[in-house]
């Protein structure tokens, strides 16, 4: 693994943060352009990261399954035929049908994300976009009523807080609440405990917080996209094949990779930053 190569490369693309943990250990830590450890960061899209593990969270919780249909939680999805054979896995996969849209400042609230149409058919077609994550946020919303819980409450209670992870800010929209596919600021260090979750299969500290077998479709491709699972983008190169990620605009990266028992958190802001430039230099 040569840091340095990878340093070099980040920091030709406006970097601000670059950590690498292998086996543990951190290998390196270098922050630029005004970021230092205890600075948090957007991480735009790498946000949706935090949803799929949470769904496998849920699932062992009792809360859902990720092939019901959300009609069955939003009544409003069964007067269309399309809307109504929407499941929970094709919201979180990008596969549900609906357009491209929702992201950024455009994140939509959870009741104009329900009335959002289905442009193809469920489970076809791969398209980029907030809105399935604002859905999802609906039906997740409406199932943790009963606890009294939002779903980024949920989230902190039952992942974040048990591994130690603190979320300097959020955004909120307007109605107060928090959106889904984008809006956490993290520093590197804490962003980076949430990939130690990852690597150990949903265990931390060897005890299992989430059953390996409800995440692995967090890492499984669809049909539609066999790189990308459930907020995760999978093998962005060719070997090692079990490298995921989580990815945000502006070159906002979190790499899990299992077979070097490594992960590796970079913020920047370039949209010229490639991530197969990065692991092939990374990795030699």
């Amino acid at each position: 693994m040569d840091a340095d190569a990878a340093l070099a490369y980040a920091e030709r693309h406006a970097l601000h943060a670059l950590l690498i943990e292998v086996g543990g250990a951190t290998v390196l830590e270098h922050y630029a352009n005004g970021y230092d450890a205890a600075k948090p960061h957007a991480l735009y899209s790498g946000t949706k990261s935090f949803w799929g593990v949470t769904a496998a969270a849920a699932h062992d919780d009792g809360l859902l399954d990720l092939d019901e249909r959300v009609a069955q939680t939003i009544p409003e999805w069964t007067a269309d035929e399309r809307h109504a054979r929407v499941t929970l896995r094709e919201l979180l996969a990008l596969t549900s049908g609906i357009g491209f849209g929702g992201l950024g400042a455009a994140v939509p609230l959870y009741e104009k994300a329900i009335a959002t149409p289905i442009k193809d058919e469920p489970g076809e077609r791969f398209t980029y976009g907030g809105i399935p994550l604002q859905v999802f946020g609906a039906v997740l919303a409406r199932k943790l009523e009963p606890r009294g819980l939002t779903p980024h409450a949920y989230l902190r209670e039952r992942l974040l807080d048990p591994i130690g992870l603190h979320v300097g800010a959020w955004r909120s929209l307007k109605d107060g609440t928090q959106p889904l596919p984008t809006g956490a600021f993290l520093t590197a260090r804490e962003w980076l405990k949430f990939g130690r979750l990852v690597l150990a299969r949903g265990a931390w500290q060897e005890k299992p917080l989430v059953r390996e077998a409800s995440l692995a479709p967090c890492f499984e491709g669809s049909s539609a996209n066999p790189r990308y699972g459930l907020g995760w983008w999978l093998r962005p190169i060719a070997t090692p094949p079990d490298i995921v990620h989580a990815s945000g605009s502006g070159g906002q990266a979190m790499y899990v990779i299992p077979s070097a028992a490594a992960i590796v958190v970079k913020f920047g802001q370039s949209a010229s930053y490639k991530h197969d430039a990065f692991l092939k230099r990374l990795l030699g």
